[in-house]
């Protein structure tokens, strides 16, 4: 963990009270997680997720702000002390939590299996949606007692998964007003339970699609050179594209194209008049991806000159490398010393997988955090993404005691 910044660790009482807090809570967040678990929605559908959290939070006597369209939701757990002075605002941090599911069958024999035909918790959103709220209640049980210098914005966004929902519609909703930090986490199934990874900088990548279409006029391939030929062209897009951009960019900032399905043509001896290939485009540095949508369409319109064909190239960019602002992982990595013992505490490899917590960084400092899920006795777990992801469920109370310290910490 030498590479990792530091900062003070709570005081040894602090971590007392916080584990006071949090005990009682811990078989309910697993309870509720399993519920959440049978019972998946996709992203923009999550309304019985919603109305659970509403009613959980309701009943530990907060006030909720439900967004609009019944799914995804704020809640303030105010502090009873300012350490910044009677007469000034109360600082604010955030917690963020996503609560959608995949559009994937659940593989796994489990009690708590989905419910719910094709659709399942395969990235872990229902792990991160009972920590946060765990954290929630915790720290508003720590409020009451006057131990939170500040306030607590808990974040619950829907359509994680979804590209150009999810967080900035939260983010338009006002989940930031006065927020000064935010932090996440996210599990990691190749972390084993106990263990959290954290690093400065890109933790994970951009996630763009790209579509290149490209037309012209067909014919038998005897005749190749009376049409022109959209198949050998796209060839051409597929191989050289990808290895343009790898000597158009810097390879530090991690920028990788790599297609996913092409079509072209009916028949082995008919020249199609289209086809078209797409891909993702993934990057690890804000500002190579501020620039690689305009690059990916010119150096494809200039591969497919010679061929005489029509080229328009559709770029959709996704969401931004999730960017950890130093000082925010100083305070997770201490917080996580201060409840794991720094032995747990690792520095973690970048991800060319795409996470839309990004969008918040683009407004104000904060870290994710990779929460160690994998069961002790198995050397290898199941990926994200998969029918049968599964976790252990320990991480959860984990991840509460880490987030709540992390918010603790910030405040003060």
């Amino acid at each position: 963990m030498t590479d990792l910044p530091i900062a003070p660790a709570l005081f040894p009482d602090t971590v007392d009270e916080i584990e006071r807090a949090a005990k009682p809570y811990d078989d309910e967040l697993v309870a509720l997680r399993r519920d959440l678990h049978a019972h998946p929605e996709l992203g923009g559908s999550e309304v019985r997720t919603s109305r659970l959290l509403v009613d959980r939070l309701t009943a530990a006597g907060l006030v909720v702000r439900p967004l609009a369209g019944g799914t995804g939701l704020l809640c303030d757990v105010e502090g009873t002390k300012n350490r910044l002075g009677p007469d000034r605002p109360r600082r604010t941090v955030a917690l963020r939590a996503d609560l959608d599911a995949l559009p994937l069958v659940d593989e796994k024999d489990v009690p708590y299996r989905s419910t719910v035909p094709g659709v399942c918790h395969a990235c872990g959103h229902d792990v991160h949606t009972a920590t946060v709220l765990g954290a929630g209640l915790v720290l508003a049980d720590l409020a009451r007692q006057g131990l939170v210098g500040g306030n607590v914005r808990l974040v619950f966004q829907p359509a994680e998964e979804v590209i150009g929902a999810g967080a900035p519609e939260v983010i338009a909703a006002g989940a930031l007003d006065q927020v000064e930090r935010i932090f996440a986490l996210h599990c990691d199934p190749r972390e084993v339970v106990g263990r959290v990874g954290l690093r400065v900088g890109g933790i994970t990548a951009s996630s763009d699609q790209v579509t290149v279409r490209l037309t012209g006029r067909g014919g038998h391939t005897a005749r190749p050179h009376l049409t022109a030929d959209v198949v050998y062209a796209l060839g051409e897009v597929i191989t050289r594209l990808p290895a343009a951009l790898s000597r158009r960019v810097d390879p530090r900032a991690g920028l990788s194209l790599v297609w996913g399905r092409v079509t072209a043509g009916t028949s082995s001896n008919v020249i199609p008049d289209r086809g078209e290939v797409s891909g993702t485009v993934r990057c690890l540095d804000l500002g190579v991806w501020d620039a690689t949508g305009a690059l990916v369409t010119r150096l494809a319109e200039e591969i497919v000159a010679p061929y005489g064909v029509g080229c328009v190239v559709e770029y959709v960019r996704g969401v931004p490398p999730v960017v950890n602002e130093r000082s925010s992982v100083a305070i997770l990595a201490a917080a996580a010393r201060s409840i794991l013992g720094t032995p747990a505490v690792r520095s973690t490899e970048q991800s060319l997988g795409g996470e839309d917590f990004a969008w918040y960084l683009e407004d104000v400092p904060g870290a994710l955090l990779r929460l160690g899920v994998r069961p002790a006795d198995e050397e290898i777990s199941p990926d994200l993404h998969r029918g049968d992801f599964d976790v252990d469920e320990r991480s959860i109370g984990i991840g509460v005691r880490v987030l709540v310290a992390s918010a603790l910490l910030a405040l003060g």
